[in-house]
């Protein structure tokens, strides 16, 4: 049985800010952090690079890079720093992301399963194997490195395609936002279905879920708003509607879609909340702290605690 394992996602505008959220992550006992990167934010890999010596046993992800932007040499270049620099704690997590931010940038998004599978296909053969000769129909890789890195290449997903195509061919499939009941009936039954056909066992399943220590549900809402934005984007509308939550197509969030989704309340319920993950099938939770109410530094010490506590207890 598979490691559990409690991380939390770490941001920060400048690089001082984002090495200090990683260090408190390692001195609480998280377990791990993650990273996105998108646009012209901080790069997640070069955070990571800079923070690999002042840690020691917290686990690094990037949740997610977008594919698009970046040919899998390039992002094979990148990840062989962070691997050599942290062997053995980071996970490369990357994805298509969605149709409006790609073309946005004037990239062209085409068929988003089949160019991720692609992608995997090319960064697990250079970065575990240490060669890679492929022809794709989207992509073309010839390379080589020194040696086989002890990195794991996972995907991001939210359709049960994406999580069967995940259970086939990564080493992890990393969701966003996902109620446990999906994850239970749709994730964990795709990634077996997609394991079975490889004739392997089924990766991990990360669980990335919203939490927040707090107990007045509309500031809870609130947050959550500010932080994510409204659920525009059809990915997330098609998953939250497979969950329960059909007003999704409005792209904004509801009382109840907000209430079902982030995981808060006091420590004893936020607690129960993140089992349940790992009850549906979650290897990993990887949190999102909602910062909630006036104080918001306070109010991520709160969840950061909790999250702390809560890391020290899985079984």
């Amino acid at each position: 049985m598979a490691e559990k394992i409690l991380g939390v996602q770490v941001q920060g505008a400048t690089i001082a800010e984002v090495q200090g959220n990683i260090q408190k992550a390692e001195d609480l006992g998280i377990q791990g952090v993650w990273m996105t990167a998108g646009g012209a934010s901080l790069d997640s890999m070069t955070c990571f690079a800079a923070s690999a010596a002042s840690t020691t046993k917290l686990k690094m992800g990037t949740s997610f890079v977008p594919t698009y932007p970046r040919h899998p040499l390039v992002m094979a270049a990148q990840a062989q720093v962070v691997a050599q620099l942290a062997p053995g704690r980071f996970r490369l997590g990357v994805g298509p992301s969605h149709r409006p931010t790609i073309e946005g940038m004037g990239i062209d998004f085409k068929a988003p399963l089949g160019h991720l599978r692609e992608y995997i296909e090319i960064l697990k053969d250079l970065l575990q194997n240490g060669s890679v000769d492929f022809d794709g129909k989207h992509y073309q890789a010839r390379a080589t490195i020194p040696g086989p890195l002890d990195v794991a290449v996972m995907g991001s997903a939210l359709s049960k395609g994406s999580f069967e195509i995940l259970g086939e061919i990564a080493d992890g499939a990393i969701s966003w936002l996902c109620p446990a009941g999906y994850l239970r009936d749709v994730a964990i039954p795709a990634m077996n279905m997609g394991a079975e056909q490889a004739g392997r066992p089924a990766p991990p399943l990360i669980a990335h879920a919203a939490v927040c220590v707090n107990e007045n549900p509309e500031e809870v809402r609130s947050g959550l708003k500010e932080q994510f934005g409204h659920p525009r984007l059809p990915f997330y509308q098609n998953m939250m509607v497979a969950s329960g939550y059909p007003e999704a197509t409005n792209g904004v969030w509801s009382d109840a879609m907000a209430d079902g989704i982030v995981i808060s309340g006091d420590e004893e319920i936020v607690a129960q909340g993140i089992q349940e993950l790992f009850t549906a099938g979650a290897t990993e939770v990887l949190a999102s702290p909602v910062l909630a109410g006036k104080d918001k530094g306070h109010s991520l010490d709160r969840t950061m605690n909790l999250l702390g506590q809560s890391a020290t207890t899985l079984e």
